[in-house]
């Protein structure tokens, strides 16, 4: 395979990808680097106004981004987006699952033990992580199985190999996606069409709006005592940056991992291979 042709393994152009939670700073990132690489990208998200910096960070590329409302708990919601999409771009090739998040209901700590934690709470981040992955894939999917072709990219996460203190919820629902993530690949290419993949990205320690402050003070911006450990535990030494996702989903949108499904993929600094000794 010569130059020109690995490039071209890397062009998007009309393809139509959808990004969930696709205005949050994740899924922000990616929407970007597809909408850069040529795609078509439509963004749903249930607060579609955080998504308006979205159009000046493409500049030039601002045409190819399609912003939509919708909630991913809400199968009808899902529905009605993917009708304006093919309405729009007269199909789906992809999709990416970067809805998420936890809760602090859901998070111990020194005023709220184990013991306390609530049931809506619970439910909350649970349906959030797992069926807010298994809605789109079954509303987005079905536009893939009627074609006979796509691809979907689930985002698990480092509580899935390994539950981290004090987000039992999170990370329990995060292992729920690797393993859904699993079962999808194998029921759509062997139900539907082998042309149709299903991989995940499990990330390791980012800094985002939702963490920021359990890893780093407030007041000062040093490390807490929970951001040094994680840094102690991390063999590059920091934490993941937005853009160290864009590789990793760009070879698993595209026709290079065209015999790749069913996995999880550590993009962790080396976070999961690290023994501690």
């Amino acid at each position: 395979m010569n130059l020109e042709e690995l490039t071209r393994q890397y062009d998007f152009r009309d393809r139509v990808m959808v990004v969930t939670g696709g205005a949050g700073v994740l899924g922000g990132e990616m929407a970007c680097a597809l909408a850069g690489c040529g795609a078509r990208v439509a963004v749903v998200d249930r607060k579609p106004e955080e998504a308006g910096g979205l159009p000046e960070r493409l500049g030039g590329s601002a045409d190819r981004l399609l912003v939509i409302g919708g909630d991913v708990l809400e199968k009808g919601s899902m529905t009605e987006a993917a009708r304006r999409i093919v309405e729009a771009w007269g199909g789906i090739d992809g999709l990416v699952n970067a809805a998420g998040g936890n809760h602090p209901g859901a998070t111990t700590g020194v005023e709220q033990s184990f013991f306390d934690l609530t049931g809506s709470a619970l439910r909350f981040v649970s349906d959030l992580n797992l069926l807010g992955t298994v809605i789109p894939s079954q509303v987005f999917g079905r536009v893939m199985a009627e074609r006979k072709a796509g691809v979907i990219l689930n985002i698990s996460s480092m509580n899935a190999f390994r539950p981290l203190t004090r987000i039992p919820a999170y990370s329990a629902a995060k292992a729920a996606v690797s393993n859904f993530t699993q079962w999808l690949a194998v029921h759509m290419a062997r139900e539907y069409s082998p042309d149709i993949r299903v991989n995940a990205i499990a990330p390791g320690f980012f800094l985002t709006e939702q963490n920021r402050f359990l890893l780093t003070d407030r007041e000062s911006g040093a490390l807490t005592a929970r951001g040094e450990q994680i840094l102690v535990h991390t063999p590059m030494g920091r934490f993941g940056s937005p853009e160290d996702l864009v590789g990793a989903m760009l070879w698993l949108l595209s026709p290079m991992s065209r015999f790749v499904t069913g996995i999880v993929l550590p993009i962790d600094g080396g976070f999961s291979a690290y023994s501690g000794v």
